[in-house]
């Protein structure tokens, strides 16, 4: 006798069986318990999920007679009667399967409707099941349209698909719909368990575990993957075997990599890249595998409790759980994107181990300086690598013009210029002038209407306050040696600075997202760092803002746009041209040369 595979062998044949689809199961069990069948279904769903065996159980519970011959309609067939085997074996005459994807043409579809005149031959109902429906051609989706909607009443349409957007809505909406949802690795690694129990095959654990992950949802898929492993384990399913069966990555490496992550040390991550590239490991796997492994961490970042009910059986249980606390929720999610949109980028490389290693690069170029831990990893060889050493930035000393002596700073302002700061600032009650800009500016920001002021600042200038100028060089010395990042790096540049003494500053922001204690944080210890300041400490208020760095610097680079525009309108030979070429200067077409602000 032929060998019959694990997927057709233990294809369910009662509702009972059936796992993972519990909300279907229950759905129809009561309609049928209860008499109130529908004449059309439309089961969805990805592949290997059970639409066809829900379409054959539907089709017993149908036709079902009992042991005896004299059943009904049940939710529970029996499996012995001549229309349950006949079904199971696919030789019962009532019961017809339609391919859609090589039976698409509206002939075969008026074929099958042919037959829907006469009663069924030895069932109680006839069932018209048609696979992958969505191939159908608009022809013959009309043509099936009138008997779909009103078919005899011993006629049940069962129609399946991969793809519900494809259906016309004229057909979905002649149909109950029930959608087949993926099934979780947890439920494929039980029911695995249960099959190979009854086929008395030795496994590991972990092997299975390998197996459920890679059949993405689908049982049908891992009863394949299981038979698979099967053959090429010679009767045994191991761990290594699976692995190197499925050419998965070992999540050691995966780990690892984390781990490098996590304390910034770019030196492992590289080698760990490394490693994967000798030992012939898919870099895609490499980050399908991460990814897995950073959503279940920033489900522990955001819910410590679900840690309890993790399988205690699974290693790497304990290393998630570990490295969960060791990374920030913050950098999970940020490598979690990278990681996801790297995949993508696999591709676009000449070499995917170097575009995995430029990935896995991005997120230390995020990093704050200082971040990487001082402890040093075991490198990829097993040998311990050296410390992680992050070069530490420093801010190169800018005269302030126009401030005193005593006010211009190199890389930490003494107590003296704190002091000298606060008495040489302006009273609160005076307001300092904003920046005039034209409408169609970078930034709008309309001049103060004060006759004085408007004097004393020209048109298009920055406002000169010694706690701005010094806000605004600091800043801007912090951005552009990488010091502050992302959501602190906004932080720094949309804030306005109010006071400084006594080691308290208190900046003002515009917008309350800004105001977060994370970027705060973070701006803090970078001020702290670079001013050599250890107590400083910060304090964020949400307010109208008149003067911050991001608004001094659109004014400068509108400034240096009309600088250009001016050189270039000024220019002989472009005023030559004009007058004897008749030339015209494009609009937009000119940019100034990037200058430091």
């Amino acid at each position: 006798m032929s060998y019959l595979v694990l997927a057709r062998k233990y294809r369910p044949r009662n509702f009972s069986e059936m796992v993972g689809q519990s909300h279907v199961v229950q759905a129809l069990g009561n309609a049928l318990s209860s008499g109130r069948s529908h004449h059309a279904y439309l089961f969805t769903g990805t592949r290997g999920v059970g639409k066809t065996t829900v379409s054959r159980i539907l089709a017993k519970s149908l036709n079902c007679t009992g042991p005896d011959g004299l059943g009904g309609i049940t939710a529970t067939p029996c499996g012995v009667c001549h229309a349950c085997l006949e079904i199971d074996s696919g030789r019962f005459v009532d019961y017809t399967e339609l391919d859609a994807a090589s039976n698409r043409g509206v002939d075969e579809v008026q074929a099958l409707l042919e037959q829907a005149v006469y009663k069924p031959v030895v069932g109680r109902f006839k069932v018209f099941m048609i696979d992958e429906v969505h191939m159908l051609t608009n022809t013959a989706f009309n043509a099936m349209l009138k008997t779909l909607e009103e078919p005899p009443e011993y006629l049940k349409f069962v129609l399946a698909t991969t793809d519900p957007q494809k259906v016309p809505a004229t057909v979905l909406s002649r149909c109950l719909q029930f959608n087949l949802r993926p099934m979780a690795p947890e439920t494929i690694l039980e029911y695995l368990q249960h099959v190979l129990q009854l086929e008395n095959v030795a496994f590991e654990l972990q092997a299975l575990r390998l197996l459920a992950r890679a059949a993405r949802g689908s049982m049908r898929d891992a009863l394949s993957l299981a038979d698979q492993a099967i053959s090429f384990g010679s009767g045994r399913l191991q761990e290594a075997s699976v692995r190197t069966m499925l050419g998965s990555v070992d999540r050691s490496y995966v780990f690892r990599l984390l781990d490098a992550l996590a304390r910034g040390d770019g030196r492992a991550v590289v080698e760990t890249s490394e490693a994967l590239r000798l030992n012939g490991l898919s870099a895609a796997s490499t980050l399908e595998d991460m990814t897995a492994v950073l959503q279940r961490m920033a489900v522990l970042q955001a819910v410590p409790d679900m840690a309890a009910g993790d399988d205690d059986a699974d290693p790497e249980i304990a290393e998630t759980v570990r490295l969960a606390h060791t990374l920030p929720a913050d950098e999970t999610q940020l490598l979690y994107s990278l990681c996801l949109h790297g995949r993508g980028e696999l591709g676009l490389a000449p070499d995917e181990y170097a575009a995995l290693t430029m990935v896995l690069l991005r997120l230390l170029a995020f990093k704050p300086p200082g971040a990487a831990l001082a402890a040093a990893p075991a490198n990829a060889t097993g040998g311990a690598a050296e410390p992680a050493k992050k070069p530490q930035p420093e801010i190169a000393a800018k005269p302030l013009a126009g401030l005193p002596a005593e006010l211009q700073i190199a890389s930490a302002p003494s107590p003296a210029t704190v002091k000298n700061i606060e008495q040489n600032r302006p009273p609160a009650s005076v307001d300092r002038p904003s920046v005039a800009i034209n409408s169609d500016s970078p930034i709008n920001q309309p001049a103060v209407p004060d006759p004085a002021a408007q004097a004393a600042v020209p048109a298009g200038a920055v406002p000169v306050g010694l706690l701005g100028d010094f806000w605004s060089q600091t800043v801007n010395q912090l951005v552009t040696a990488e010091v502050v990042t992302a959501l602190a790096r906004e932080l720094a540049l949309q804030s306005e600075l109010l006071s400084q003494g006594g080691g308290l500053w208190t900046l003002r922001v515009e917008r309350e997202s800004l105001n977060q204690s994370a970027a705060r944080e973070k701006l803090q210890a970078a001020l702290r760092q670079t001013l050599g300041e250890a107590t400083l400490q910060l304090v964020v208020q949400v307010g109208a803002v008149t003067d911050s760095p991001a608004r001094r610097n659109a004014a400068a680079l509108v400034e240096q746009q009309r600088a250009a525009e001016e050189i270039i309108r000024n220019d002989p030979l472009v005023q030559d041209m004009i007058r004897n070429w008749d030339a015209k200067i494009v609009p937009g077409s000119i940019k100034p040369i990037a200058q430091p602000i």
